[in-house]
């Protein structure tokens, strides 16, 4: 039986099927490629981190 449940992506905001979870947080497939594709020195890897920072703020309140 497949899982066709809505989740909204912690990064872009939108609500996709696909994707990963972590600590109860969910990130779509297109924003884990993203992330892992994009280069420390580009301007979207600061952006990426910022949103990955609201997991950990989600999570200790």
């Amino acid at each position: 039986m497949e899982d066709h449940t809505e989740h909204v992506c912690i990064i872009c905001g939108q609500g996709k099927e696909e994707g990963i979870s972590i600590l109860s947080q969910f990130i779509c497939e297109g924003c884990e490629s993203e992330m892992v594709q994009t280069d420390a020195e580009e301007a979207k890897y600061h952006y990426f981190i910022h949103q990955m920072k609201r997991i950990s703020l989600q999570v200790n309140v």
